[in-house]
């Protein structure tokens, strides 16, 4: 927003001019940093042609946190106050919108707030694990630790979450290109060979007239297919945000052969790496767990968490509290058994962390490996049928005509 405003400075002329700024608070709280006195501001009327606000297609990605993190550790290091650190990353921020957040804690900081209820005013960019663990260190007086602590962990968690993600990216490239360049055929090429099968009058084998009939549906109903497409899209997400819903696609991610043990391994290095952080900040196990449970991402192993963070809190050790099965293997909770009685649980839980991160690495290596034959072969049966059905009957058609 653009406000115009009169103000008096240090040696007493008025100054006017204009200031762009999120609200008028905001906006009064910089010019006040100018040293400026405001005595009027008023929000300018109307908006220029091209000054439009594009807050709904503002992002804040986990990228942009953990660049952040890691410049908000560095700046505690080096001994710079809060105030300042964040008046400087918002004034330097690259992302508008992570500069708009910023510049409102950066006035609630100024205003007298701690970091950690700055923080939460915006859940969207900062998770509640992230400010739970500001919260420790305002309390421990270890501010550059637990920054330094969130930096490492997020830029695990970031690198480990960019992977598994970006191997599937060459993969669904491949198969859209491979659905829009069969799609433009049996709706504009196989139409016009058709067209001449047709009236050569020669039998048409089975396979080639399964084709056509394709191609006649694309055209006639294509439309209705793309809606039906759409509307199964949409159902699917709001099914999906439900509490079922989530429960049911939570349980399929799992129960994928091969897959279902890659995401298994994901959220057991997830919730490991998320409690020994935590841990070794200081936060007691109970409320660990409990904040674990929020950000694993995965209902199954979130109902798992609240199960066993209710029976710590009635009294049972971590270890005895988690159920044996698939989700849970063996050796973790040995694992965890050995560091409850050695009094390293953090540190066991990094050790758990590191392992399964190293699992999940390799799977994903796997993973790509097999899927790129695989995606060969079925795309060259797929283009062989699709040619075999179309030369094969022009080259008996020829035959015929010599």
């Amino acid at each position: 927003m653009l406000f115009n405003y009169k103000a008096v400075d240090g040696n007493g002329r008025e100054n006017e001019g204009s200031i762009d700024a999120l609200n008028v608070d905001v906006a009064i709280s910089s010019l006040q940093r100018r040293g400026l006195v405001v005595s009027s501001i008023r929000e300018t009327g109307g908006k220029k042609l091209f000054d439009t606000d594009f807050a709904l297609f503002e992002h804040i990605s986990n990228k942009d946190v953990v660049i952040l993190s890691r410049q908000i550790a560095t700046l505690f290091d080096a001994q710079v106050s809060a105030l300042r650190t964040f008046r400087m990353l918002s004034s330097e921020a690259s992302n508008p919108a992570l500069g708009k957040r910023l510049a409102e804690i950066t006035d609630d900081i100024q205003a007298g707030s701690p970091i950690s209820k700055a923080l939460s005013k915006h859940p969207d960019v900062f998770t509640p694990f992230y400010t739970n663990m500001i919260k420790s260190g305002e309390e421990s007086g270890k501010m550059n630790e637990v920054f330094q602590y969130l930096a490492d962990y997020l830029d695990r968690n970031y690198e480990l979450t960019s992977k598994a993600k970006n191997a599937l990216i060459y993969p669904g490239f491949v198969i859209g290109t491979f659905v829009a360049v069969m799609v433009l055929m049996l709706t504009l090429v196989i139409p016009k060979i058709s067209q001449i099968l047709v009236e050569s009058g020669q039998e048409i084998p089975l396979y080639t007239k399964i084709v056509i009939g394709l191609s006649s549906f694309l055209i006639d109903y294509g439309i209705f297919l793309a809606a039906l497409v759409v509307l199964a899209g949409f159902v699917f997400y709001r099914f999906a945000n439900t509490s079922k819903g989530s429960l049911s696609l939570s349980f399929f991610k799992l129960s994928v052969p091969y897959v279902g043990d890659l995401y298994r391994k994901l959220y057991l290095a997830r919730i490991t790496d998320n409690l020994s952080t935590m841990l070794a900040s200081g936060i007691p196990i109970v409320r660990a767990m409990e904040i674990t449970s929020e950000v694993v991402d995965n209902r199954i192993y979130q109902d798992i968490l609240k199960e066993a963070s209710n029976r710590v809190k009635a009294g049972s050790s971590l270890s005895d509290s988690l159920p044996r099965g698939v989700e849970i293997p063996g050796v973790v909770i040995q694992m965890v058994k050995v560091g409850e009685e050695s009094g390293e649980l953090d540190s066991i839980l990094k050790t758990l962390a590191k392992f399964y991160e190293r699992e999940v690495s390799t799977a994903v290596d796997t993973l790509v490996d097999l899927i790129e034959p695989v995606m060969i072969v079925l795309l060259g049966l797929g283009v062989g049928t699709l040619l075999a059905s179309v030369l094969i009957p022009i080259y008996n058609i020829t035959g015929n005509i010599q």
